[in-house]
């Protein structure tokens, strides 16, 4: 069972009693199809909505689980665009125009559903009139503009190894005289350097890579079976390739993980961690991963790194040697068109390449 999904099932159980009775009958309708995780955030969305309805006077009940379905059907265009207002200039939490689209989204997918899908007694339509239909969500982010700010951001194909020749030897010489940190890189510097050469040599994602267990890695076929993004059968793992180079840093931590992290026998987590004032090791948690790479990145000189520009770097050099199709496979995208980052990219690189000549022999 994916942890994270398990946790996100937990709170979104929680939260949606708080939400109207068409809200729950939406959600319900959704859950076989779409994840805790995607559900939750849809729940969290409308807590957003709900809430600055009610603050506005644009409906009347003592608190969100009360607002009556025909409190939607009064809204105008002027209100969806007032809340859009509201999303962009608040002052605390303030959203970007991609946050601001998906939540839009999200409040269109519940209006499509109660006046389309939905039906009362008498089957007519739940929501009588559907202001969301009117609404224009762009696509705020093309791949084309995405390449664009990563450029510059990414490890190119020599300062892959560089990086992870840096989390293996070089740190420990730039903590030397920090004797904490110094100890808690010789304590973790093995599982440190195979988390990064497991990203820097498949392209995992950092929820794939928490979920990992022992059993999840075949070395002879140098693949691991991961439960892929967006996918909600939790009885199937997706089978991911990585690299040769990622055999010996896997082999190496394996050998003393149960050694080193005190690792109880009913542990099943891959890569783990000694928690403050505990003795055994346990699951090593989503946040102490992105927060390990980003403390190598810091002192490696590119402050700008974290485990999804990691994997963009993967990815990166991936397609250079393989087509788009092959790059969108190895990474789990749902469409093809996010896999196109990696061909804007590279531009550059092809662009090089196209006059390369070889001289005449």
């Amino acid at each position: 069972m994916n942890l994270l999904k398990v946790k996100d099932r937990q709170e979104l159980d929680k939260k949606l009693p708080s939400m109207p009775w068409y809200v729950e009958k939406f959600i319900n309708y959704k859950l076989p199809d779409l994840s805790p995780s995607s559900l939750l955030e849809y729940v969290r969305d409308y807590d957003t909505f709900f809430s600055w309805l009610l603050a506005e006077g644009l409906a009347e009940a003592e608190s969100i689980r009360q607002i009556p379905i025909e409190a939607l059907e009064k809204l105008h265009m002027e209100s969806i665009d007032n809340f859009r207002m509201f999303l962009l200039t608040r002052k605390e939490n303030a959203n970007t125009r991609t946050t601001i689209s998906r939540k839009l989204s999200s409040l269109r997918s519940l209006f499509h559903y109660l006046s389309q899908i939905a039906e009362d007694e008498n089957f007519y339509p739940l929501l009588k009139r559907n202001v969301m239909a009117k609404v224009e969500i762009k696509r705020t982010q093309k791949p084309k503009d995405t390449a664009a700010k990563l450029e510059g951001k990414l490890l190119q194909e020599s300062e892959i190894s560089e990086f992870l020749d840096y989390v293996q030897r070089g740190y420990e010489q730039d903590v030397a005289t920090n004797k904490q940190a110094l100890y808690s890189y010789q304590r973790n510097r093995v599982r440190d350097t195979c988390i990064v050469s497991l990203i820097l040599n498949s392209g995992l994602r950092v929820s794939e890579v928490y979920n990992l267990n022992v059993d999840d890695i075949d070395l002879k076929k140098r693949l691991t079976h991961v439960y892929r993004k967006g996918k909600n059968d939790d009885t199937f793992k997706t089978p991911v390739y990585f690299r040769q180079e990622a055999i010996e840093d896997l082999t190496h931590y394996l050998e003393l993980r149960t050694s080193q992290y005190k690792a109880p026998k009913r542990e099943k987590a891959l890569f783990l961690a000694v928690a403050n004032g505990k003795k055994e090791g346990e699951r090593m948690t989503k946040r102490a991963i992105q927060e390990m790479v980003i403390k190598y990145a810091k002192r490696f000189g590119k402050p700008y790194l974290s485990v999804h520009k990691l994997r963009h770097s993967f990815a990166t050099d991936y397609y250079l040697q393989n087509d788009l199709y092959k790059t969108q496979e190895q990474l789990g995208h749902a469409s093809p068109e996010t896999t196109q980052i990696y061909a804007h990219l590279t531009d550059k690189t092809m662009a090089e390449a196209i006059d390369t000549r070889k001289e005449p022999s």
